[in-house]
């Protein structure tokens, strides 16, 4: 197997630098790098052999393939592009380039999905951190104030209390804009009255964060000829919200948390403004296995970890999203990310 994804990489090794490709065969492991990361990947790299390449990493792990006698080669499908897979048959002999490679799909990224106890601590960490940050961040929350400007108090923040980075772009989204879904931070000013969603994470030892809080500036509005109001959309995404994090169990299966949240905004009529998944594995990256999500089939194992992320998204008036990230256990689960989730009017 040669394993060009670099967060299966360092999830695999340890190693966190930018061009590597680790090849395995018959229980051993080369890890092939460059220059730029002698002196890194001797200190990260654990369970395998570091090679430094002279030139492609990708073309020196083929060739140590080709002269140890491979004659089948997997690789990562689902992360490969055609221009690199081009390049990783360029480095085999003419004769090779037809079948020696061997698709294959989420062989490491399928290892990643059940995190062992030292993966949890760190993440519990991650997600405790991501708390802290959210209570300290809503003084800077005040009408008049930018998003753009929330976030980078955040992130400020996140980096001071020792984060890497964040784990995506801080979605920082006031008023009619709290509507979109992925309302990245924008020079747009807060409003006096209407919702904020903040939805962030951080990345500590390599592991991220994830959630989001809904507050609402000013006395909510009551629906009236507009239609459902904003304490009422709020109180039914938390009831649907609960309901999820109730569901998660290992044995049960990712469609039926979904289920379970959609199916209160359903009864509440908002289910048709609830658009995407439940929600999503988390942990080396942010958006891993296995996906929350109607008809999903795949069963949950004790020591996932996922979100749980209903929202409705009204366009033009507001939006609402509340999220926990949760592991998952044989009863039931962990909340990871306790901070309050009852109304808040700032």
């Amino acid at each position: 197997m040669l394993v060009t994804e670099l967060a299966d990489v360092r999830y695999l090794t340890g190693f966190t630098g930018s061009n590597a490709a680790l090849l395995l065969r018959n229980g051993r492991a080369v890890m092939f790098t460059d220059g730029r990361y002698t002196t890194q990947a001797e200190a990260e790299v654990e369970g395998a052999k570091v090679v430094i390449a002279e030139k492609s990493a990708v073309a020196a792990a083929c060739a140590l393939a080709v002269e140890q006698g491979v004659t089948r080669c997997g690789f990562d499908a689902a992360n490969t592009t055609v221009a690199g897979l081009e390049a990783m048959r360029a480095a085999l002999p003419a004769k090779l380039r037809k079948g020696w490679f061997v698709a294959t799909t989420g062989l490491v990224a399928g290892l990643r999905e059940v995190k062992d106890e030292i993966e949890q601590d760190r993440m519990r960490e991650a997600a405790a951190l991501g708390c802290r940050l959210f209570d300290q961040v809503l003084e800077h929350i005040v009408p008049g104030a930018t998003e753009m400007e929330v976030a980078l108090a955040l992130e400020y923040m996140a980096r001071l209390e020792g984060a890497e980075r964040m784990s995506f772009e801080t979605i920082v989204a006031g008023g009619e804009r709290s509507a979109l879904p992925h309302g990245r931070a924008t020079t747009a000013k807060l409003p006096k009255r209407g919702f904020v969603t903040l939805d962030f994470g951080v990345v500590l030892e390599g592991y991220c964060s994830d959630m989001t809080r809904t507050v609402h500036m000013g006395a909510a509005r009551r629906g009236g000829a507009a239609g459902v109001g904003e304490r009422e959309v709020y109180e039914a995404v938390l009831e649907a919200q609960e309901a999820g994090v109730r569901a998660v169990r290992a044995g049960t299966t990712a469609g039926a948390v979904d289920e379970a949240a959609r199916s209160v905004l359903r009864t509440a009529g908002l289910d048709e403004f609830f658009t995407h998944s439940t929600g999503h594995g988390v942990g080396v990256e942010i958006h891993e296995g296995p996906r929350l999500a109607k008809e999903q089939t795949q069963v949950l194992k004790a020591g996932m970890i996922v979100t749980i992320e209903p929202g409705v998204y009204l366009p033009g008036r507001f939006g609402v999203r509340i999220e926990d990230t949760v592991l998952v256990t044989a009863t039931g689960c962990e909340v990871l990310t306790p901070t309050t989730k009852a109304w808040m009017e700032l």
